[in-house]
């Protein structure tokens, strides 16, 4: 009784959350949108910025907290900051309502060269995507049920394989929702991560391609051209790199503090920072070796190590730093228990929170 009841005050938190959410968007849509691009549109958007930063550690649970903390006030407020330069996927190209509303709160992006599939063929195949993660996740909640007869090294093999498959699921569930909506053809969010023939590959071309694109946008690209200025056009990319891993870091560190309501311990920043000096070395190595015409590595070789670099130094702070606080127990508690919520009576908890949340909107 006690769970359905912290899973009901849940819901109705998530729903108000989503109420005021929208209206900061329409807001941001029909109001900041037509105040002069620069520092006066950003002006008048920081209040919102701020609010969805705030409001999500309302909050509590993994699946629906940290989504909520992840999709918006990461994501949507990195594109806000963008569109308040009138730049970003809320801007370009000019959207109508439902589409900013989408963009803003999901990640993805709409195929300019669509393939000549039918609608029907590529919207079954993100359904059957988003089916496949949810059973994989599923499977792996059964599995970690008996985790007191597993290693340690066993649970963080088990933990790393379903955040990686829920993670996937979450973002093929967007996609696909956008997708019926809106009626377009979306573009892949990852690109097969498991085949990067190095570092740079991976981060910048496989691997969460919508969180790469923003932080590109929002920290490289306005990096890399201060960087030019000051210390010239060969080596600009150095500083402008370990900046944008720099921030992820920082953002990652915010995410795993709404997990734990914890002291930070920066393991996680760390990993982030550690990439980034190994995404640099890769980037002088490759400028030496293309200078001198030296030998380079095969990708059979360099893709592995790649990988390799990515498990050891994730294992060694940012899995660790995450179990080490229980968010593997909880997220699997969380599982277990909104299944049966749903099964039983969610249905109409869900429908009670929406119009208790409508009216505590009114009100304000």
């Amino acid at each position: 009784m006690c769970e359905a009841k912290e899973m009901e005050g849940e819901l109705k938190n998530f729903i108000r959350f989503c109420v005021l959410t929208l209206a900061f968007l329409l807001y941001s849509y029909f109001i900041a949108a037509k105040i002069p691009k620069g520092l006066l549109r950003l002006i008048s958007i920081l209040p919102v910025i701020t609010l969805l930063s705030i409001l999500p550690f309302d909050l509590n649970s993994f699946h629906i907290g940290s989504a909520t903390w992840f999709l918006v006030a990461w994501l949507a407020n990195f594109k806000l900051l963008l569109f308040a330069f009138d730049q970003g996927p809320l801007s370009v190209p000019k959207h109508d309502l439902l589409c900013f509303i989408l963009t803003a709160c999901f990640p993805f992006k709409i195929k300019q060269n669509p393939s000549p599939k039918k609608p029907f063929e590529t919207k079954t195949n993100l359904i059957l995507e988003a089916a496949t993660r949810a059973t994989i996740v599923s499977t792996v909640v059964y599995a970690y049920n008996n985790y007191e007869h597993y290693f340690h090294k066993h649970i963080l093999f088990i933990y790393c394989f379903y955040i990686y498959h829920a993670l996937q699921f979450l973002l093929a569930l967007a996609a696909s929702s956008a997708q019926l909506l809106l009626g377009v053809e979306l573009e892949p969010q990852f690109n097969a991560p498991l085949l990067s023939t190095s570092l740079q590959d991976f981060w910048g071309h496989r691997w969460n391609l919508r969180v790469s694109e923003l932080l590109r946008a929002t920290v490289y690209i306005p990096a890399h051209r201060i960087s030019t200025r000051i210390i010239g056009p060969r080596w600009p990319s150095l500083p402008a790199v370990f900046l944008t891993f720099f921030v992820s870091g920082l953002m990652h560190e915010l995410l795993v503090y709404h997990m734990t309501r914890e002291r930070p311990t920066w393991e996680m920043t760390w990993f982030f920072i550690l990439q980034g000096v190994f995404v640099d070395m890769e980037i002088v190595l490759k400028k030496k070796l293309v200078a001198t015409n030296k030998f380079r590595l095969h990708r059979a070789i360099s893709g592995p190590l790649a990988l390799a670099n990515i498990a050891v130094t994730a294992g060694w702070l940012s899995y660790t730093q995450i179990l080490r606080n229980g968010i593997d127990e909880k997220l699997i508690k969380e599982f277990n228990m909104f299944m049966p919520f749903l099964k039983g009576h969610g249905y109409k908890q869900i429908l009670s929170a929406c119009s208790t949340s409508q009216g505590q909107v009114h009100g304000l």
